[in-house]
């Protein structure tokens, strides 16, 4: 048995999904003809009430497309430094829309409505233009954690005063919708685009969406074909988006419940010293002074227990539906033995 906490991205199809795939209605989705395409862009467009919504392959393709659509080179991005769009793919802000970032030392990968105030340039022609803000919700490399919504609601109000975007990455925005107990609409009135992603703890293989306004969707159309992104008989992984969302948005609370409990144990640990808030189903901590993140890994490697040393000191663990209760006793017992 392999316990594999390295990502809620490895997670595999269940049965039931299987069989939603194998049964799925398929058409050529770049000529707009893949029923089950667009029944999940029509689905996911209504859940958080955006007029549309683009299947992409992955989380990186919306974020860059957003930008893309969002901005004009020479422009500049505000986002927490620790956001993925600037840590995890591959330069794309500039490579892509050519544009540069104003990062921001946030609380846990979160930024608030000062904070993007202060970052907004003025109108210098010595100075790249302000465009666009993106937020990330629930911040990876913030070990999970949550925006609050009003402090959200102050920064769209920053934004619109200053007539700028807001992008939401929420590749992991369901955990904190239901970690929050908050509502889908209640995001979409809130951001000009939302990216969401049905490959991580909501166990479809591949897919990202993208949401936004008809125009602003069918601009980033064009953006998806113009990255490679077009894709054709499609509708086998729109079927596997569409049972993630019917079915899997709840049970995100038992991976919450699953992160807390190895999190309670860890913190007891003695080769932990301290460790990121557990809010979601991603923690994040950090190992004694004398040790090194990547030979505790390979200690719990050899228990047949994956996780990630994502710093020399640093290590995190992922749940996700494939982590059973079995595995999570299995997971603590271990820890404590080490």
């Amino acid at each position: 048995m392999i316990i594999d906490f390295r990502s809620d991205t490895v997670t595999k199809p269940t049965p039931h999904m299987l069989e939603a795939m194998q049964s799925a209605k398929i058409g050529d989705d770049v000529f707009g003809e893949d029923p089950t395409v667009n029944a999940l862009e029509l689905f996911s467009a209504q859940l958080f009430e955006k007029e549309a919504a683009l299947l992409c392959p992955s989380g990186t393709m919306t974020n860059q497309i957003a930008i893309k659509c969002h901005t004009q080179p020479a422009e500049e991005v505000i986002c927490d430094r620790q956001s993925h769009i600037y840590q995890y793919e591959g330069g794309g802000i500039a490579f892509n829309a050519g544009c540069q970032v104003k990062l921001i030392e946030g609380n846990r990968g979160r930024i608030n409505a000062d904070q993007v105030e202060q970052a907004i340039n003025p109108d210098d022609i010595h100075k790249a233009k302000t465009t666009l803000v993106s937020l990330e919700n629930t911040s990876n490399r913030g070990g999970g954690s949550c925006y609050d919504v009003k402090e959200i609601q102050k920064i769209k109000a920053v934004c619109e005063k200053n007539n700028l975007k807001l992008h939401l990455d929420g590749a992991r925005l369901f955990n904190a919708l239901v970690a929050r107990k908050e509502s889908a609409p209640g995001y979409g009135k809130l951001f000009d685009s939302i990216s969401i992603c049905l490959s991580k703890s909501l166990g479809a293989p591949v897919g990202s969406l993208l949401l936004g306004k008809k125009d602003f969707i069918q601009k980033a159309r064009r953006i998806r074909k113009i990255f490679g992104g077009g894709m054709r008989q499609a509708g086998y992984l729109a079927a596997a988006g569409l049972y993630a969302l019917n079915n899997n948005i709840n049970r995100l609370q038992e991976d919450h419940k699953h992160a807390k409990y190895i999190a309670g144990l860890l913190q007891k640990a003695d080769f932990v010293n301290n460790m990121l808030p557990v809010e979601t189903n991603i923690i994040i901590f950090e190992v004694k002074p004398d040790l090194k993140a990547r030979d505790i890994t390979e200690n719990l490697k050899a228990k047949n227990i994956l996780a990630i040393p994502i710093s020399e000191r640093q290590i995190r663990f992922v749940f996700h539906l494939d982590i059973t209760p079995k595995m999570v006793d299995y997971t603590g017992e271990v820890i404590q033995q080490l």
